[in-house]
């Protein structure tokens, strides 16, 4: 791997593109290495992800603008689809996945945000979708998941004018869940994600697919999703387990419970 790098912190796995003298601009290779990368995770030894960009600057400033410059109109739909085929992977990954957005979150990089279950920034995070100031159109997902996330109304303001926003804004609207300083934002995202990879794994996997299959289907189609990983989760080791300390924790306060006497 030239662009991406993967360290193991525990039940948490960090990546981290690493193209820091480009901010992290996305280009071909870097969106297959991404996609190796996830492929490898140890789903047996893995239970949330952290996704960041090297340095401080810039978490990922965009699609590589000089790979897409000359790209015809045939080339540039299998880009965005090369894109959108690994932001999806992304999305649906069965782990949890924390992106610690660090500096410049524009194009490409609010779009792989997005494809993220939780987005947490640093103070100078900058987000935004300029594409049409470059002559085009958001091309992995912008002009669908930043409606879904912000609404419909947010989401054509900021495509239509083109115009970033900072950090506060950024949690304001609801696009990101937490702002830190920039100090301490992955220690941030370490602690998000070991208290997840804390709870019952299977019981997470089960929850981020139920709300990401939830979404794409109407209200009653979305209770059945939920009803059948919901049952999924009886008789697994952890439902077994964490129902068995919950009574045994209850049936110990019980015990020590002492009878109110009335003399």
């Amino acid at each position: 791997m030239e662009f991406i790098t993967y360290e193991q912190d525990g039940f948490v796995g960090v990546i981290t593109i690493n193209r820091p003298k480009a901010l992290n601009a996305l280009n071909s290779q870097v969106l297959d290495e991404l996609n190796d990368t996830l492929d490898a995770v140890d789903l047996e030894t893995t239970r949330a992800l952290i996704l960041t960009g090297a340095g401080d600057k810039s978490f990922v400033a965009g699609a590589d603008i000089g790979e897409m410059s000359t790209l015809t109109k045939a080339e540039g739909e299998a880009f965005g689809k090369k894109g959108n085929d690994v932001f999806r992977k992304l999305e649906t990954f069965p782990l949890p996945v924390i992106a610690a957005v660090n500096g410049f979150a524009l194009g490409g990089g609010c779009e792989i945000s997005m494809s993220c279950d939780i987005r947490i920034c640093s103070e100078n995070a900058i987000f935004g979708q300029p594409e049409v100031g470059l002559g085009i159109t958001p091309g992995f997902g912008g002009t669908q998941r930043l409606a879904r996330l912000v609404g419909a109304g947010m989401a054509k303001q900021m495509i239509y004018t083109a115009r970033n926003i900072k950090a506060d804004e950024a949690y304001r609207i609801g696009l990101v869940n937490a702002v830190y300083p920039a100090e301490e934002l992955l220690d941030q995202a370490k602690k998000m994600a070991a208290g997840i990879a804390a709870n019952a794994p299977i019981a997470v996997r089960n929850c981020k697919k139920a709300i990401n299959d939830g979404l794409q289907v109407d209200m009653d189609q979305a209770i059945v999703i939920e009803e059948k990983l919901f049952g999924d989760c009886f008789e697994t080791e952890d439902q077994k387990a964490g129902m068995g300390n919950f009574l045994e924790k209850d049936k110990e306060k019980k015990l020590k419970v002492v009878p109110f006497q009335n003399k």
